[in-house]
């Protein structure tokens, strides 16, 4: 596994982390507060990730997406209040306090563009 800093990766976690910040704190309700974040959210961890390790890995979105399923179980099985974290905002916010199978749906559309990315690297590689 190749390690090191890819800026590229590093600047859109940056941003997509501000994007997720911002609408944490001003999204009241809708599409963008409920929905749109989490697909973000996946987009999110990938370019973290890739921020470090410069390793092709089209595998990656799959393995984002069942870490995503799992963090969505822990919420129905209420992880946080269970671990005894429920005081703890960064837990609560991390992990989550409220299951939504919508979530999982907008896990899998981020986990597919980010496949659909990753095929069209493989292609930009090849040619």
């Amino acid at each position: 596994m190749k390690l090191g800093i890819n800026r590229k990766y590093l600047f859109a976690f940056l941003a997509l982390f501000i994007i997720i910040v911002l609408i944490a704190l001003y999204g009241t309700s809708g599409f963008i507060r409920y929905h749109f974040g989490d697909i973000l959210i996946v987009i999110l961890i990938y370019c973290f990730i890739k921020s470090f390790v410069r390793n092709r890995m089209k595998w990656l979105p799959l393995a984002i997406f069942i870490f995503s399923v799992l963090v969505e179980i822990g919420q129905y099985f209420h992880l946080v209040e269970r671990l005894g974290l429920a005081h703890i905002s960064i837990a609560r916010v991390a992990i989550g306090m409220t299951f939504d199978p919508w979530d999982i749906v907008m896990y899998f559309i981020g986990c597919v563009l980010l496949y659909l990315y990753e095929l069209f690297l493989s292609e930009k590689i090849r040619n």
